[in-house]
């Protein structure tokens, strides 16, 4: 017997109705490279899964079926009980995915009436840029507090701290042989993994490995690896885990999982699925972490979360149990493509086979649903959330306060704020962040973000570069660039590292203000400290110095950012022709027209005006004249208000009888689709006509 879920009221996780139906066809689907997903076809009728959750032992598993998460190759007959004009049950049928974006109006999730949150409620919207949250941030990753080192693990940590540079740490730890068991070695690893004192971690872990015997371990391995990862050494990782002994104790999945872990930390997906590629041809059977390690893994690789679907499917057909780590790696597949409302199903599903929903779970469904702006949903889910004894994490406010910081409504912030310290939760460094943004993207708000910035301070919460970047942004939205340089002064000098978007912020503040000079230390200082600018940063600098006469530098920047891969757009180009044409170097124009076809750019209408106004106003009608003939002629056309503009601009600059300004006017009426006739004054019916004499 199998179930085919209809979900009926999307409102929240427990509102599924199930309906059953036969099915007995058997699946036999293999996976064995991740590339196969793509091209992966289930040969029966429904894609089945055997369920066997933690608190059920094997035998007694239940086979449930979601038919939206396939690709059927026949049409199903109605079975009885659905219905065929639900909405819901039609897209099950066709295995149609559509984003909770595309939601019809009456579809859409919304909050319950509830007094409490009433006023978080909202009406108007600003679309700003996502917020990413990590697994850290979402409240999964807590940091463990490690006990002071004492005794031998004080002293090898020690002498790793303070090693000489003409010593290795093999050489430094010549005495110790014979005298550290394999508990004291994990604890040393874990100590210099904290302090990212990570090369030594790797001299330690190969100083174990050379005692007699040996004492490395499977779990020194699930220490070691995902450290290595996270500090991006995955080449380290590959490495030792080749080097590891060829016995049954190493042949151990906790080995495997570690691996997998330390390489996705490291962003080696594809050596990740090679390590999961051998943990099969080895014949180690797969556990619930493995499964939820390589679902995440699944969704780097760029699949999809119908591929990751079929993989979990794989894995319970191997007996592996469901848990809370499989959960939450397959709401976040389904809600990174916005499939929000299918991982609400698969949500209810495991919570009614016994694996109960946490904050982490929470956590990245009120996220998605707070990037395509139903913040109302996201508080629904955290009315369910505190229903079911959950408690909110500080990741679980943030969310909501970020959305409402990005709909600029500071005094929802500010009391979310306050609702977090009710509960017995501590504001960090980014909740105040998002109070900061709140009021810095309101014009004359300025001293409100920097109150907020202070505030953080004053209760011993150290600003991140994003605090400093908000208040950045906020001097900026209120024109006060020197205030914006001083605060980027303040976090040099308290040694945070600013980011791509710290320096992007503060440059843009500076182009608004024309203040070349620090614009050019500013940029100076980001290739001296090596960071990669991004395609903002590229135009912002362009534009910056073209408008202040420093074609030169502009050109600098153009060539400084080809070398990082970064290639001029046809943007780039019409900045640099309107700041050309601005500081009266018209005649540069055509040079740089024709530099637009080495790279293949075609010019689009902004750059085809930008010409024309310039030629206009230096009264070259003829070049002008030119320049709209190949606007024309390359299927670009002007707005009706920009031919406004220059049919005015005509009137005023050019004399009547200029012929090639009576056909630029004819061709620009034409275009405007109202012939503008000239006016007649009152002495013309008086005017003799000059009859020709035959």
């Amino acid at each position: 017997m199998s179930l085919s879920l209809i979900h009926h009221k999307p409102l929240s996780s427990s509102s599924c109705i199930l309906y059953f139906h036969s099915s007995t066809s058997p699946l036999t689907h293999t996976l064995s490279k991740p590339f196969f997903l793509l091209h992966s076809k289930t040969p029966t009728s429904s894609l089945s899964l055997c369920a066997s959750p933690s608190n059920a032992p094997h035998s007694s598993t239940t086979l449930i079926s979601l038919p939206y998460l396939q690709q059927q190759q026949e049409e199903d007959t109605e079975e009885e009980g659905h219905d065929p004009y639900d909405p819901n049950y039609n897209f099950f049928k066709t295995g149609k995915w559509v984003s909770s974006q595309d939601l019809p109006k009456e579809e859409k999730l919304y909050l319950e009436n509830n007094p409490h949150i009433s006023w978080h409620l909202a009406t108007d919207l600003n679309e700003e840029p996502e917020m990413s949250l990590e697994n850290e941030e979402m409240g999964c990753c807590q940091k463990r507090e490690l006990p002071e080192a004492e005794g031998i693990v004080g002293e090898i940590v020690k002498r790793a701290r303070n090693l000489p540079q003409n010593l290795t740490l093999e050489e430094a730890l010549v005495e110790y042989e014979g005298r550290v068991s394999e508990k004291e070695c994990w604890e040393v690893l874990e100590i210099l993994g904290e302090e990212h004192l990570l090369l030594c971690c790797v001299c330690f872990f190969q100083w174990m490995r050379l005692q007699e015997p040996s004492l490395v371990t499977p779990r020194a391995c699930a220490v070691l690896f995902p450290l290595l990862g996270k500090g991006g050494m995955g080449d380290e990782v590959m490495g030792l885990f080749r080097l590891l002994p060829s016995t049954k104790e190493f042949r151990d999945v906790h080995v495997y999982n570690a691996t997998i872990s330390g390489l996705l930390y490291g962003g080696r997906y594809e050596d990740a699925w090679k390590v999961y590629e051998s943990m099969e041809t080895e014949n180690i059977h797969p556990d619930h972490v493995t499964c939820s390690i390589m679902v995440t893994v699944i969704r780097e690789l760029g699949h999809s979360a119908k591929d990751a679907w079929q993989f979990f499917e794989k894995m319970n057909r191997k007996g592996v149990r469901w848990s809370e780590e499989i959960l939450g790696a397959l709401i976040k597949s389904f809600c990174a493509e916005g499939l929000m409302r299918e991982a609400l199903i698969i949500q209810s599903e495991m919570e009614k086979k016994g694996v109960s929903s946490n904050a982490v779970v929470y956590n990245t469904l009120m996220d998605a649903y707070c990037k395509s702006n139903h913040i109302e949903a996201a508080e629904g889910l955290c009315v369910e959330m505190k229903a079911k004894g959950i408690k909110p994490t500080a990741a679980t406010f943030n969310i909501l306060m970020h959305a409402y910081s990005r709909r600029m409504q500071p005094k929802i912030v500010e009391k979310l704020l306050a609702e977090m310290q009710d509960v017995g939760l501590k504001p960090n460094a980014e909740s105040y962040t998002c109070l900061i943004s709140a009021y810095g993207k309101q014009k004359k708000m300025s001293d409100m973000a920097a109150d907020a910035f202070l505030k953080m301070k004053k209760v011993g919460i150290t600003p991140t570069s994003h605090s400093y970047t908000a208040l950045i942004h906020a001097y900026s939205v209120s024109g006060l660039h020197e205030k914006a340089y001083v605060a980027f002064e303040n976090m040099q000098r308290e040694g945070i590292k600013p980011s791509i978007e710290t320096y992007t912020t503060l440059l843009n503040a500076l182009r608004h203000a024309g203040n070349a000079q620090t614009l050019m230390k500013i940029w100076k200082l980001m290739m001296s400290e090596k960071v990669e600018g991004t395609r903002a940063t590229f135009d912002i600098l362009v534009d910056g110095f073209a408008k202040q006469g420093l074609y030169m530098a502009a050109r600098e920047v153009i060539s400084e950012f080809g070398k990082a891969g970064l290639q001029p757009t046809v943007m780039t180009y019409n900045m640099l022709m309107n700041a050309y044409a601005r500081g009266g170097q018209h005649s540069k124009l055509p040079q740089l027209l024709k530099e637009m076809a080495v790279p293949k750019l075609k010019p689009d209408s902004v750059t085809y005006s930008t010409m024309i106004f310039a030629f206009v106003r230096v009264r070259d009608f003829k070049r002008a004249l030119f320049y709209h003939k190949q606007m024309i002629k390359s299927g670009q056309m002007m707005d009706v208000s920009s031919y406004q503009n220059l049919h005015a601009f005509l009137d005023a600059k050019a004399a009547p009888k200029n012929k090639d300004r009576s056909a630029l006017l004819g061709m620009i009426e034409k275009r405007m689709g109202v012939k503008v006739r000239s006016q007649k004054d009152e002495f013309w019916k008086y005017k003799k006509r000059h009859v020709r004499k035959t």
